[in-house]
């Protein structure tokens, strides 16, 4: 019995201790000291600000870690292996995690990591540390949204176990580029990055700038799932491979204008489920094995090239939900096997070529569409009574088409309905009030510049009540969204006292008068994000208040030219206030720089005055536009810009502002524009400017700049500029040929698509949930043709020179030729000597040339016959001899270009030029220039030697009628 127990005893406390083994086995280590060390470090080594993550659920996960024990694998945001204790996933995604990192930071010790997540916060611009491709563990990296920039590094692609790459929306990340003349750059090219990444099952580049073809090696990363390249710059042709990978179910190209080619003729990518190429410039036919994509559930091809009838194939895309083909050259009949989409919640058909015929009936089979799109369509005919059918419809846009008839009153049960646009048809009778019995209605547009109320359909006959009349206070639904921009209002709609859910209110280019109301500061003011207020005729605030109420505004524009007093002070939210072309007087309130989130500042065009606050120059790091022009500011420029700033544009012209340039401008690493023009600044040449890589515009001109422009410590000087003025000062000495040499931007002329030189930037609407693009113009004031010239948006190929109203002295230097995109050079008003270099008639370009008044000699070049653009021409009171060039643009400038040279004679003046000194021949070097042949004057001679009277005559028709004739012909 004794040795039963004892047995069974011992059995028990084996089974207990095997079961305690197996519990202390099982407990999870601790992390390592020295990986908690460095997590601390790095939290350390960054900051906590609440602006620099933009995603509505951030909050700093890293500020509990040092109050939660020493095992950092329970710390918010880490993961940890369970047999060994290292860190092998760090998780800081909007953090509001703002500051710098580099290659020193201590987050490069956790050498164990296979997930990092960095996304949405704000590193200040840094950049990508190379040290990233020391955690050679990595699988996941994730970096979006996060305010890197530079160039991507090359370790990166050391990172062969990655299989999800996230560089999105990162501000101005870039790859490098390998030169046509073989120079090897020591940062990667696209290619040369993902070419070790074999493993990549997602790629979002999203904003990163390429700016390269897309390599057809692409095609090997045979894993690859999704990929975004958006918004990347691409050149070149699409690879047609792509759409042979063989897992791809998202393919996202959008926002590459210069992308060209066309969609191969079998598309095999069957997973394919997302394809959008919309605004690149893809072009030719959609090819008939689209049909083949049974799982694409979303096709955007907006804005590219595409032509010719929708191959009949689409049909059979059942899972489709989005099919945008807006703003195409598609043709034919809109299709009726579009009617077997019946999953189709957005359909966007307008801006094609499509037959003009009356909206389809096959459009009711269509009953899951949330959004329709047709603008200029060619639609005739009245609205179908079928659509108050399609209950689901939340956005109808059938703007500019032809509609007639009357308004069909069976939208108005359309409960769903939140966007109704229906401007510019030839609709008629009354607009039923019951519209406005849509509780879901955010979005009313049937406003246009071209009628005078505000409800009106333009260019309808469409009525409704009036807006102001006060029994329409209550009768109104409560918008979100609402337009009655240029509808010549004459007061402030009643109906907006009783709206206390306004997002968005446009209020533009209408004839508001008098005073905003009082009741207007109680309109929304916890939900109006946006307000527009620009172009009507107030003149102010009644009962202003010193701070506007509207809690979460973001965007307000008061430029009406008839605003007073002192301008009133936004909630500290705000991201754009324009406050332009008005009659605010006193100083800029010290308020004004306590704005943390200000990104455009525009006061310019008032009588505001005194000294600019200094703290402008430190008061926010997202200030990208301050323009200040046409003010009568006086005293010193601000003296205190911080480096790492984001000021694109600085406009302070046209003021009294006096002093130097502080040298701290040089910081604004970022600018683009700059004008200091029409000033009192006594100041010599800021050299150290040249140290702004980014500057396009630089405008200096009526201050008082003096001394010698040398070359400076830099070797590249203003590679981006396109536009110089720095006329009416003292500088003195030769032209700066050197710089003339840095100017590479001038140097070519490319129009691939117009656009202009802007400042762009996102609301972000948390409230509402949408992020909203924008951009601000820079605009500036330019003499050009003689004629001062507002230019309120500027190309980005335009370019000028204006050198003009100096003391320059010299010759012109030969360099000037480079500069093969100037539109406009202006040299006048110096003392140069020496003949005008026959190179300038390589600028072909050219449209204004002005070397008036100086003390050049010789004769007016030949070549510059070649200028065929050139509208004026200046280059009188100099010391020129000889005949003027005849025909072509020369035969349109007036005796008044030629004044003050006794020695020119020719047309236009009435001083005539002898013989043989009227037609004096082209040089065989310029011909040869001209016409890429050796042609000799052995011809000419040959005449002569026949006889005078034909030789002159050949040589007049060589001269000024046909070069090319006679080179072919002899």
């Amino acid at each position: 019995m004794g040795s039963s127990l004892a047995l069974t005893l011992l059995v028990s406390f084996l089974i207990c201790l095997f079961q305690f083994t197996r519990c202390v086995s099982s407990v999870q280590p601790l992390c390592r000291s020295d990986e908690r060390f460095a997590l601390l470090l790095f939290k350390e080594s960054l900051a906590v600000d609440k602006e620099a993550s933009a995603g509505p659920f951030a909050y700093p996960k890293a500020d509990g870690w040092k109050f939660q024990g020493v095992d950092c694998c329970y710390w918010d945001g880490i993961e940890c292996d369970h047999n060994t204790g290292h860190v092998t996933a760090l998780d800081l995604s909007s953090s509001c995690l703002y500051g710098s990192i580099n290659s020193t930071s201590s987050l490069f010790h956790l050498l164990h990591l296979r997930k990092l997540n960095l996304a949405d916060n704000d590193f200040n611009s840094s950049q990508l540390p190379s040290r990233l491709g020391n955690l050679s563990m990595l699988t996941y990296l994730n970096l979006s949204t996060s305010s890197f920039s530079g160039q991507i590094p090359l370790e990166i692609s050391w990172l062969s176990r990655l299989t999800s790459l996230d560089l999105s929306n990162t501000m101005r990340l870039e790859f490098g580029m390998f030169s046509h003349g073989g120079l090897k750059l020591e940062r990667p090219d696209f290619k040369s990055l993902i070419q070790n990444l074999t493993s990549l099952k997602h790629l979002h580049l999203r904003h990163v700038v390429i700016s390269s073809p897309v390599p057809n090696i692409l095609a090997n990363l045979s894993s690859l799932s999704s990929l975004d390249l958006s918004y990347c710059g691409l050149l070149g042709k699409l690879p047609t491979s792509i759409f042979h990978l063989p897992n791809i179910q998202f393919l996202d190209v959008s926002k590459n204008l210069q992308l060209s080619g066309t969609l191969p003729a079998t598309l095999s990518c069957r997973r394919l489920k997302f394809l959008s190429t919309r605004f690149t410039s893809l072009s030719g036919v959609l090819p008939a094995s689209i049909g083949n994509l049974h799982s694409l559930e979303l096709l955007d091809v907006t804005a590219c090239k595409f032509r010719g009838p929708l191959p009949s194939s689409l049909g059979n895309l059942t899972n489709l939900t989005e099919l945008a083909l807006l703003n195409n050259s598609f043709s034919g009949d809109i299709p009726s096997f579009l009617s077997n989409l019946t999953r189709m919640g957005f359909l966007s058909l307008g801006i094609n070529n499509f037959n003009p015929s009356s909206i389809p009936s096959w459009f009711s089979n269509l009953n899951q569409l949330h959004e329709l799109h047709l603008p200029l369509c060619g639609i005739t005919g009245p609205i179908p009574s079928f659509f108050a059918n399609l209950t689901q419809l939340g956005v109808l846009d059938l703007n500019r088409n032809q509609l007639t008839g009357r308004f069909p009153v069976g939208i108005t049960n359309l409960t769903q309905l939140e966007s109704l646009s229906l401007g510019t048809n030839m609709m008629e009778g009354a607009l039923p009030d019951s519209i406005f019995g849509l509780e879901n209605l955010q979005i009313l547009e049937i406003y246009s510049k071209q009628i005078e109320c505000v409800l009106y359909l333009s260019s309808n006959n469409l009525t409704l009540l009036s807006l102001t009349s006060p029994n329409t206070t209550t009768s109104l639904p409560m918008f979100s969204e609402l337009g009655l921009g240029s509808c010549n209002l004459r007061q402030f709609p009643n109906f907006l006292t009783h709206q206390n859910q306004l997002v968005y209110l446009d209020l533009s280019q209408n004839d508001i008068h008098g005073e905003m109301p009082k009741w207007i500061w109680e309109m929304s003011f916890d939900t109006l994000f946006l307000l527009d207020l620009y172009f009507n005729s107030l003149t102010g605030f009644h009962q202003s208040p010193t701070l506007l109420p509207w809690s979460n505004i973001l965007f307000l524009d008061l430029s009406s030219k008839l605003f007073q007093g002192s301008p009133p002070i936004p909630s500290s939210s705000i991201m754009v206030y324009l406050a332009s072309n008005n009659s605010f007087t006193g100083e800029i309130p010290q308020l004004f720089c306590s704005l943390s989130s200000v990104r455009v500042l525009d006061f310019s065009r008032n009588n505001l005055g005194g000294i600019i606050p200094q703290c402008l120059s430190k008061a926010s790091k997202s200030l990208s536009v301050l323009n200040l022009n046409v003010n009568n500011f006086h005293g010193p420029v601000p003296q205190a810009w911080l480096n790492g700033n984001k000021l694109k544009m600085i406009n302070l012209g046209k003021n009294k502002l006096t002093g130097k340039l502080p040298r701290s401008m040089a910081r604004c690493r970022m600018l683009e524009f700059f004008d200091i023009g029409n000033n009192q600044i006594r100041d010599t040449y800021p050299f150290w400017l040249a140290s702004l890589s980014k500057l396009k515009i630089l405008i200096l001109r009526s201050n008082r700049f003096h001394g010698e422009i040398k070359s400076g410590e830099f070797n590249s000087v203003f590679p981006k500029l396109r536009v110089i003025d720095i006329s009416n000062n003292g500088f003195i000495g030769f032209l700066p040929s050197s710089y003339l040499e840095s100017w590479i931007a001038m140097k070519s002329f490319h129009v691939e698509h117009l656009s202009y030189m802007q400042s762009s930037f996102y609301y972000h609407m948390f409230m509402a949930g949408l992020t909203i693009p924008d951009e601000y113009n820079y605009s500036m004031t330019l003499t050009n043709k003689g004629i001062k010239m507002e230019y309120t948006k500027i190309l980005e190929v335009f370019m000028a020179v204006d050198l003009s109203c100096n003391k320059f002295s010299g010759e012109i230097p030969e360099s000037i030729g480079n500069l093969k995109g100037l539109e406009l050079l202006n040299l006048s008003n110096n003392i140069l000597v020496g003949q005008i270099p026959t190179v300038i008639g390589t600028l072909t370009n050219l449209e204004a040339l002005d070397l008036s008044h100086n003390q050049l000699f010789g004769r007016i070049p030949w070549q510059l016959r070649q200028l065929n653009f050139l509208e004026v021409f200046d280059v009188s009171y100099n010391h020129l001899s000889g005949p003027i060039p005849q025909g072509r643009q020369f035969g349109t400038f007036p005796n008044s270009s030629f004044d003050g040279n006794l020695g020119l004679c020719g047309n236009p003046l009435s001083k005539k030029c002898e013989d043989l000194e009227a037609s004096p021949p082209p040089s065989s070097s310029t011909f040869e220039q001209n016409h890429g042949v050796g042609l000799e004057w052995r011809g000419v001679l040959l005449g002569f030697g026949i006889g005078f009277l034909v030789g002159t005559g050949l040589g007049w028709v060589v001269v000024t009628r046909n070069l090319k004739w006679f080179a072919i012909t002899f």
